[in-house]
């Protein structure tokens, strides 16, 4: 069953209606059943098959406004001071000695990032089973590999972020908080759409996106007007 707060807040929503980025956006504070500032989801259900390489989806996107989460990022070097690392953004930071510590079982893994220089790929072998099942490794692909790694923790802890397709082809991520107000989550709600259409897979076959829908944290889905608001 669900909560009082929920079925009250499910009235501000037309069964079967799809809204405007504007319109979808004056509803996400309608329709709010938390005390606290929640973050705004977002959830698209695309015509993708994951098990084919050329239907997967795997990058990063930034924001007009950031996501409004503070990420933790542990960085692996064995060239940058990690007092560096640590003062552009990092929360733990080191080379051979950390991997170590995290093989040993010595180092919480809360991280919501893993970055390395390229020299440092051929040691992350050792901690592969730990940090791959987490979806930690550091990849080239989704730019948290670098030379200047000083710059990559920067980027990171500035609002980048990652996102990849589900095991349904499906991408479930995060554009904001909902004390960003109206014209900032319009940004990164279009911006996202836009950031969606861009990395379109090659072998992305017929209709692209079946769905789009926005919600707070506990709060009901609210379908956006692809017709309108697809590019």
């Amino acid at each position: 069953m669900a909560g009082k707060k929920y079925r009250k807040a499910m009235e501000f929503l037309k069964e079967g209606m799809e809204y405007s980025v504007p319109e979808a956006v004056e509803l996400l504070e309608q329709t709010n059943t938390v005390k606290f500032d929640p973050t705004v989801e977002i959830h698209f259900n695309l015509n993708l098959d994951p098990k084919h390489v050329d239907q997967m989806i795997r990058t990063t996107g930034k924001l007009p406004h950031g996501t409004g989460k503070t990420l933790k990022i542990c960085a692996f070097t064995d060239s940058i001071p990690a007092a560096d690392l640590k003062k552009a953004g990092a929360t733990e930071a080191g080379g051979e000695e950390l991997l170590a510590d995290i093989a040993a079982g010595n180092v919480n893994l809360d991280f919501d990032v893993c970055v390395a220089t390229p020299s440092m790929m051929r040691h992350l072998g050792k901690v592969a089973r730990v940090l791959g099942p987490k979806g930690l490794m550091p990849n080239p692909k989704t730019g948290t590999v670098g030379e200047d790694l000083v710059a990559v923790v920067q980027d990171i802890a500035g609002g980048k972020f990652e996102f990849k397709t589900d095991k349904a082809g499906n991408v479930h991520s995060i554009f904001g908080k909902l004390s960003f107000g109206k014209e900032k989550l319009e940004d990164n709600l279009n911006a996202f759409l836009q950031i969606i259409q861009d990395v379109k897979p090659s072998g992305a076959k017929g209709k692209y996106i079946n769905s789009v829908v926005v919600c707070n944290a506990m709060g009901p889905g609210i379908k956006i007007n692809m017709n309108t608001d697809e590019k």
